[in-house]
């Protein structure tokens, strides 16, 4: 053999690739991820902040909608809107603060939520605590529209968030 051949050394492989720490592609993926995972959890949590507010306005159509095609009565069409504001009322203050209000106190505290002195102890508002005591009878439908519109003006004006 060769003297200058005999001197050389035998092939040396690389060490194997190490799994850590990740290369620059990766920990950009991860970064992408994580964003896109805070960016869906944020829209989420706007998204159903208001989850109520939504479902009670769709009430309140349903419930429009029925007097309009005459399937419901005036009674029974106030009393179900009574029956949604207590509810949206006791789901979002505390019931100790809520739940045993009747007549003029919940008259008064429908107007504290709404910002506006005696709107709820008007005509039209006083139709919710009076309607369930009365028979059957016809409503001015502009009484109606206005109670009707009280109520949404009510929900929307009510704070966000948790109680």
């Amino acid at each position: 053999m060769n003297p200058s051949l005999s001197q050389l050394h035998d092939i040396h492989l690389p060490a194997r690739i190490s799994w850590w720490p990740p290369a620059p592609g990766w920990w950009l993926l991860l970064a992408l991820v994580l964003l896109a995972t805070g960016v869906l959890y944020a829209v989420h949590r706007l998204r159903n902040r208001n989850h109520w507010r939504r479902f009670a306005l769709m009430e309140l159509a349903r419930l429009r909608e029925q007097l309009a095609s005459q399937q419901s009565t005036h009674r029974a069409a106030v009393s179900e809107l009574s029956v949604l504001l207590r509810r949206v009322a006791v789901s979002r203050f505390p019931r100790e603060e809520v739940a045993a209000l009747s007549g003029d106190a919940w008259l008064v505290f429908l107007d504290r939520g709404l910002g506006e002195s005696a709107a709820f102890q008007s005509d039209a508002g006083r139709l919710l605590t009076s309607i369930p005591y009365r028979p059957e009878m016809t409503i001015d439908p502009g009484t109606l529209n206005a109670l009707f519109a009280l109520a949404e003006r009510w929900l929307k004006k009510l704070p966000r968030g948790k109680k």
